[in-house]
């Protein structure tokens, strides 16, 4: 198994750390356009490896793809990162350039592989690699509601005052703060619904909370978050590499489920060996069906602004 991670930032370091750790690769290759960053970074963590216990391999890249090749699965975390104040649909116009010059140097030596986006405004980044790369649907995924799935878990445990491993929810729609659909409804703790142990105002006040968790984060740190979504991206490394048949919330295009088309939104999908191996259509309620279109309607506005 060999996995790509371009962009050897925060985030795209996270993702290697945290995929080399769990031992399920074979090769990791760490890819940055900045002279010897990635192979700077890719030595750091292979002094952690007998410190850590893997054996995984760590090779970083400046700008050259030919080492990519073959790569089982290809990460995509390059691109302008948030700065306080700037929203995710603000970062289009540079990121579009990047992700469709990336996307297209991975697909040419591993044409084979299956794409995770992670570059923000990540829906319309999703969008754009289906849109240039030709690759299949079920191989190309965007990874934002898993991240936010686990901001919601977070904000749960915290609000039921519960370990997080007792906390079960979802969160679908568009990674902004705006288009998220934290389903609160089907939210439980050991299977017993979450209305049982707290009121309504709290549980609106945990959907809120987990709508801005990103940006809480980047007014914080002056920057965006990198341990939370170096670790999702992991998560769905493995689902992938070890063909485990889990359900994550993943942007994915739809063409027909949950009556939209032409856009990729996050929705509950199994991840095995073949990417994306079925797309979970759930029964909303009319209000989250509301809270869907109305997300999709500001995905689709972004989607819009691409220059295809």
């Amino acid at each position: 198994m060999k996995v790509t991670v371009v962009g050897a930032g925060a985030v795209g370091a996270s993702c290697a750390e945290y995929i080399a750790i769990k031992n399920f690769a074979s090769e990791v290759v760490l890819v940055d356009i900045k002279e010897g960053f990635a192979e700077g970074k890719a030595m750091d963590l292979m002094q952690t490896a007998s410190l850590n216990g893997f054996d995984t391999r760590i090779v970083g890249s400046t700008n050259d793809y030919s080492k990519t090749a073959n790569s089982d699965v290809c990460v995509i975390t390059s691109g302008i990162p948030r700065k306080p104040g700037m929203t995710r649909e603000e970062l289009i116009g540079i990121n579009a350039g990047i992700v469709k010059e990336v996307s297209g140097n991975l697909v040419k030596h591993s044409p084979n592989t299956i794409l995770i986006v992670v570059s923000n405004p990540m829906d319309t980044m999703t969008y754009l690699a289906h849109k240039t790369t030709g690759l299949p649907k079920n191989r190309i995924i965007g990874m934002g509601g898993a991240l936010d799935s686990a901001r919601f878990k977070y904000r749960l445990a915290e609000a039921l005052d519960a370990p997080i491993s007792d906390v079960d929810g979802m969160v679908i729609g568009g990674h902004s703060d705006k288009g998220m659909v934290p389903l609160t409804r089907l939210a439980t703790r050991n299977s017993v619904p979450v209305s049982e142990f707290i009121s309504q105002e709290r549980l609106d006040e945990v959907k809120e909370a987990t709508k801005v968790g990103g940006a809480t984060l980047t007014g914080l740190l002056g920057t965006s978050a990198w341990y939370a979504p170096g670790a999702a991206v992991s998560a769905l490394v493995q689902a992938i590499a070890c063909d485990q048949k889990k359900i994550f919330p993943c942007s994915v295009l739809l063409e027909g489920e949950y009556g939209m088309n032409d856009l990729c939104i996050g929705v509950p999908v199994v991840l095995g060996k073949n990417g994306i191996e079925k797309i979970v259509d759930i029964k909303l309620t009319d209000a989250e069906k509301a809270h869907m279109k109305e997300s999709a309607d500001g995905v689709s506005a972004t989607n819009a602004l691409l220059e295809l």
